[in-house]
């Protein structure tokens, strides 16, 4: 499992990646990152939603209802021009961020061989 500490960051970034390709409900967005990261991370159900509210306030997704087959209403959300343009940039500070975290990182053996 990935320590939510680590990945807070980026949950922003990963929804709206989700996004991207077509609207979608929280419940469905959360099935898809423990999915797509093969159970390694698991997004908290208040941390879904404080990050659709953020995400809104901002300008970047948009929510709308749809009824479900059998009655009951959804919120969904879909992505915005800003939306798609602040995902751009944070993709662009990841490789960055990638960049340097890397010159702090060593792999285990190669750390220990030199104490």
């Amino acid at each position: 499992m990935i320590s939510s500490d680590v990945i807070r960051g980026y949950n922003d970034t990963i929804i709206l990646y989700l996004l991207i390709e077509t609207p979608s409900y929280g419940y469905e967005i959360s099935k898809k990152i423990k999915q797509l990261s093969n159970d390694r991370y698991v997004i908290k159900e208040t941390t879904l939603y404080s990050a659709f509210s953020r995400l809104e306030k901002k300008g970047y997704v948009e929510s709308f209802y749809q009824d479900k087959s059998h009655g009951k209403r959804r919120t969904y959300y879909r992505i915005t021009e800003a939306g798609l343009a602040y995902y751009q940039e944070k993709c662009q500070e990841w490789e960055i961020t990638k960049n340097v975290v890397n010159q702090f990182i060593k792999g285990v053996d190669e750390e220990w061989k030199q104490l």
